[in-house]
């Protein structure tokens, strides 16, 4: 795939509506897409067009109906669509970052041992895992006294500031993106632009959602439609 890290090839998905009959909702028809590494691509379309049910695909969250869906892991490539579930854990763990708009978050556990759970997933030693993620808290503007403190009791931009440390503890390859900034007030989103930015300069491809304009202005410089299921 030379320099592409995400390559969508046909992919359709669609929903079976059980309380309603069992009627067949198509949300992605015949998606083809390529996504190269350093790319800034933002997902735009009408709400329910099926922007976050592609993200959620490229991640393994939902499988498809139709199609595959290439990403590079390492000095290899590998269809996500055909993985069992724990290689699929293991590409996660090393070549796919996901920030959703929520953190599910444990009671008791502290924030920062929250933040730096993929990183000692990855066989970072626990002190060298918080000292990165301390640093990604500090530039994030997150309080340090928080950072014993179990999320649950966060307020929404505390706790998305846990979830984007977690996942930019790691230096994934590909970052999908599902409004990451949506709960940060404005100083906070402006760091987290500022981090993501980085990303890119550095290699990553970013793949995201952006309902705030300056935002996607900042993150994106190549913009795909999704609408009636279809990309254009």
């Amino acid at each position: 795939m030379s320099d592409v890290v995400v390559r969508l090839r046909g992919v359709s998905k669609s929903f079976t509506l059980h309380v309603q009959g069992a009627r067949v909702l198509p949300v992605l028809r015949g998606i083809d897409l390529e996504i190269r590494a350093g790319d800034g691509v933002a997902l735009v379309g009408p709400s329910g067009a099926g922007k976050s049910t592609l993200l959620r695909c490229i991640y393994g969250n939902y499988g498809v109906d139709a199609g595959g869906i290439d990403v590079r892991d390492g000095a290899g490539v590998v269809d996500v669509t055909a993985l069992a579930p724990h290689e699929l854990g293991d590409l996660r763990r090393r070549s796919l970052g996901y920030v959703s708009q929520f953190l599910r978050a444990i009671p008791r556990v502290p924030a920062i041992d929250v933040a730096s759970e993929p990183l000692l997933q990855l066989g970072v030693e626990r002190a060298q895992a918080h000292e990165r993620v301390a640093a990604l808290f500090e530039r994030m503007l997150l309080p340090e006294r928080l950072w014993q403190l179990s999320p649950t009791t966060f307020s929404g931009g505390e706790k998305q500031r846990v979830n984007l440390a977690r996942t930019l503890s790691v230096d994934y390859p590909v970052l999908l993106l599902d409004e990451p900034t949506a709960a940060l007030d404005a100083t906070s989103r402006a760091q987290v632009v500022a981090l993501l930015r980085e990303r890119r300069a550095a290699g990553a491809a970013l793949i995201g959602i952006y309902h705030d304009d300056e935002v996607r202005t900042q993150l994106a410089d190549r913009f795909i439609t999704i609408e009636r299921g279809e990309a254009a």
